[in-house]
């Protein structure tokens, strides 16, 4: 059975996600780089030098296609469940139903606070199938949290 999800309307995380994406991605590619730089700098050998500048590569091109891969991630209300997409290679689609949820939890780290934003977990029975949806704006946040909550025990109240 195939999902009919392109003509739906998705709703998207919002654009301010990128900065917390791109700073989180930065900071620990300057951690990785310089922490991968060590054993060139101790024996002053040019060939340890090829790690880092690796590494260094590879960071450009995740920091590059940032934008486009939080663009890509989205949520959409269906009338039995949430489906949450994500990947741009690897395109990944969760659904979620509602009578599943045993907690709907808004977490709000510095980066993403700073700049108003939040981001909702949803955790089932299942171990894994936990959910994350980053980047909402901390009132859609909780809007949606509330939502869900009241959905989720009007449909576990059937079973």
């Amino acid at each position: 059975m195939r999902l009919e999800l392109e003509h739906a309307d998705w709703k998207r995380v919002s654009p301010k996600y990128v900065v917390v994406d791109l700073v989180g991605n930065l900071i620990f590619a300057v951690i990785a780089v310089g922490a991968a730089s060590v054993p060139a700098i101790v024996t002053h050998n040019i060939f340890w030098w090829t790690l880092p500048a690796s590494l260094a590569i590879v960071f450009i091109l995740v920091l590059a296609f940032t934008p486009r891969r939080v663009r890509a991630m989205g949520y959409l209300l269906r009338t039995d469940d949430l489906v949450f997409r994500k990947g741009l290679m690897f395109q990944r689609f969760v659904a979620v139903p509602y009578g599943r949820m045993q907690l709907v939890d808004i977490n709000r780290g510095p980066l993403a606070r700073a700049v108003g934003l939040s981001e909702l977990k949803f955790v089932t029975a299942a171990a894994s199938s936990a959910v994350v949806i980053p980047g909402l704006p901390e009132a859609e946040a909780e809007e949606l949290r509330d939502s869900l909550v009241e959905l989720a025990e009007s449909r576990r109240a059937g079973l």
